[in-house]
């Protein structure tokens, strides 16, 4: 059995790591050698300091909940797969956009004709989802984001529901093939008729943090926050 498994890598690499791990309920904690590093934490300079206070028992404990995802054609099941971040229902390589039929609770929402539609997690809504015009939410919501991608309407805005919310997409007549990917993982298509159906993963994340991790903090890091001010405050 295995007591905690270090990453060494960027948010890309956690996201491997939870994807196998979380069903083993296996604390993970992440080294950032990467870009950004809002799940990988620890910088390499302080490795040494930061890993032997956790293993001395000194973190924060961040449960961080996934995304499941299943495909299903004609009734059948056909495809699954995780996410810590996202599953992303998009155009491919095309520049054509997509019509769908978006379901909650298996009360109808809307059809939409857009690029596609981005469903995240709290943990995804500094990535791909921030980019598309989400909001924030803190880690420890409980609550799902439905972002649309560029909707061929200007009414069209980000949701938030409730994180037990039961998620249905039904693809509609479409000149090309939607695809939809978990994570940015391999894409896979979906045909006419075909609905996609997201629900939280029964099993979470076991984050852990150093001493002194704060969210807000990471943000204004990672986000390039307070950016005008604090180059004042070094001319002063």
């Amino acid at each position: 059995m295995v007591d905690l498994v270090i990453v060494v890598g960027g948010d890309g690499s956690l996201l491997h790591a939870a994807r196998a791990l979380v069903r083993h309920n296996t604390p993970v904690i992440g080294v950032n050698r990467g870009r950004l590093g809002f799940l990988t934490d620890i910088k390499p300079t302080e490795v040494i300091f930061k890993l032997d206070q956790v293993l001395k028992g000194e973190f924060q404990l961040d449960r961080r909940f996934l995304l499941e995802m299943e495909i299903r054609s004609k009734g059948e099941s056909i495809y699954d797969a995780i996410a810590l971040n996202d599953v992303v229902l998009h155009s491919g390589k095309s520049v054509h956009m997509i019509d769908f039929e978006l379901n909650i609770d298996g009360q109808y929402v809307y059809r939409q004709h857009s690029d596609g539609l981005i469903v995240s997690t709290p943990t995804g809504s500094t990535a791909y989802a921030l980019s598309g015009g989400g909001p924030i939410i803190h880690p420890s919501m409980d609550a799902i984001s439905l972002v649309p991608m560029h909707p061929h309407t200007l009414s069209s805005r980000p949701i938030v529901v409730g994180g037990h919310s039961e998620i249905k997409i039904i693809i509609r007549e479409n000149r090309v093939l939607p695809m939809v990917s978990a994570d940015g993982q391999h894409s896979v298509s979906l045909s006419v008729g075909d609905s996609l159906h997201i629900r939280k993963h029964p099993f979470k994340l076991n984050l852990l943090h150093p001493p002194g991790y704060d969210f807000y903090i990471a943000c204004r890091t990672k986000l390039g926050w307070n950016q005008d001010f604090d180059s004042l405050q070094q001319q002063d």
